[in-house]
């Protein structure tokens, strides 16, 4: 995948300028084009290019949206949905122009049912603020990305995050949404019962596609009561190939770990430097257990007793709130720690997802593709889920580096794929990824284009994305 590959749509000029004027006149100051807020709007994540919207609207509530999408319907205008701008494949870009439809003031928590353990969101709710609201009920939501996401945004990309090995990820935690189809039509999937055999799964086919289908205006989410005792911890081992062994055992022998994260040792050497601690720098696991008081100690305990036969070293754990935090800290300022082993650059974050079998075997191999090519990249893994990120380091002006890093990001798809894996595990395709979800899904993509055509035949719902509308 090359930036010459991710180029500008055809633009519906015309189109473009009559929806502005209609939005104008109907949101006021709500509607903004200038160029600065434009480009806030666009993806700048990483290296791919920024593509603006032509204006950006917020509205407030879901008949807002739907006169949006409506007014853009009429015209053949691209819909390109915003949430905090955090999705890294280039999800958020305008290639064809359009609306960028911000929903940051959609923010209300709408309700909680604390005895059926689920709450329904507006989509601009992010997760520390749902978090936060929640904490006096004993519940909370536990899909944890690392970024302070938006629920809608986490639902369009179908995220997951750290805790996903013991709480699944938004797939598993999404009940319903509500959402604008390309006519304008706001359609509730599904009610809050936990299941049902009720037609078509239209939850699941939201969950994931990245704004395609439509506007997400609510999501149902399963929530989780707070445990009553955590523990976390930091482990080393003297290989990847020993740390995953370990991974492969705690899940075999069915401890409920809540999190189990793993750290090459270029990524230890970042931490221990930004977030100035003093763990080996080796391939490293953080744990964290939840439960009781007795059940994450015995927990802790057995992981112990696997590490050791794995070779690794001491596991140094705890369930102090502030000793715990600072830990996990350290694991989510990774990637800023990483950009401090080359000062000035930027990085490329890529993720692929394999079966935990062949954990070991894909980053071992793609340690030595980092090698043999002279990269600095440092890679961290949900492992307990088989999902690995690797943060390419690079000048991105030159165009040396930035071919070295799209050959290797290329190669790291093909040997996940080789090994039945996935091309990613939770950034998603937008634009970034197209190609190699057409290796993985193969004529599955002609189904899902064919669901694109039918739900939203003018291809006003952010196009550019996925896949090609065209066959």
């Amino acid at each position: 995948m090359g930036l010459s590959d991710i180029e500008p749509g055809i633009r519906n000029e015309d189109g473009i300028a009559a929806v502005i004027g209609v939005l104008r006149q109907r949101f006021g100051e709500k509607l903004q084009t200038g160029e600065a807020i434009r480009a806030q709007h666009a993806h700048t994540a990483t290296y791919i290019p920024g593509q603006l919207p032509d204006a950006v609207v917020f509205p407030g509530s879901a008949d807002e949206v739907k006169l949006i999408v409506r007014a853009c319907a009429d015209h053949r205008v691209p819909v390109i949905p915003f949430g905090t701008g955090s999705s890294l494949e280039g999800q958020v870009n305008a290639p064809s122009g359009g609306i960028s439809i911000d929903m940051s003031r959609m923010d209300k928590v709408l309700e909680v049912n604390s005895e059926d353990l689920d709450c329904t969101v507006e989509p601009g709710v992010t997760r520390e603020q749902l978090n936060t609201y929640l904490r006096d009920t004993g519940l909370f939501f536990p899909i944890d990305p690392g970024a302070n996401a938006s629920i809608g945004g986490m639902t369009s990309t179908r995220a997951s995050g750290t805790n996903a090995v013991r709480y699944g990820t938004m797939r598993d935690n999404v009940i319903a949404v509500t959402a604008v189809t390309a006519s304008g039509e706001e359609i509730r999937t599904a009610r809050r019962a936990r299941k049902s055999s009720a037609g078509y799964d239209l939850t699941r086919l939201f969950v994931g596609a990245e704004g395609t289908l439509g506007v997400i205006t609510s999501v149902t989410l399963k929530l989780q009561g707070i445990p009553q005792a955590i523990s976390g911890g930091v482990c080393p081992f003297p290989s990847v190939e020993a740390a995953c062994n370990a991974v492969i055992m705690t899940i075999q022998m069915g401890i409920p770990v809540a999190r189990i994260e793993l750290l090459d040792a270029l990524q230890m050497k970042a931490c221990n430097a930004y977030s100035k601690l003093d763990n080996p720098e080796s391939p490293s696991l953080f744990l964290e257990f939840h439960g009781t008081e007795a059940g994450v100690a015995e927990q802790a305990a057995l992981f112990a007793e696997i590490a050791t036969e794995c070779g690794g070293g001491e596991f140094l754990w705890t369930t102090n709130p502030e000793q715990r935090s600072e830990l996990w800290k350290a694991r989510h300022n990774a990637y800023w720690a990483s950009l401090q082993l080359r000062p000035g650059a930027k990085g490329i974050s890529t993720d692929v997802c394999v079966p935990i079998s062949r954990l070991a075997e894909c980053v071992v191999q793609t340690q030595e593709d980092i090698a043999a090519n002279g990269l600095i990249a440092p890679i961290v893994g949900h492992a307990g889920d088989g999902n690995f990120h690797v943060l390419i380091l690079l000048d991105p002006d030159v165009s040396a580096e930035v071919a070295a890093a799209e050959d290797f990001v290329e190669r790291l798809n093909a040997r996940a794929l080789a090994m039945d894996g996935t091309c990613t595990g939770e950034h998603g395709i937008g634009q970034g990824k197209r190609p190699y979800l057409a290796l993985e899904m193969g004529e599955g993509v002609s189904m899902m284009r064919q669901i694109k055509q039918a739900l939203d035949p003018m291809n006003i719902m952010n196009p550019g994305k996925l896949f090609s509308f065209e066959s």
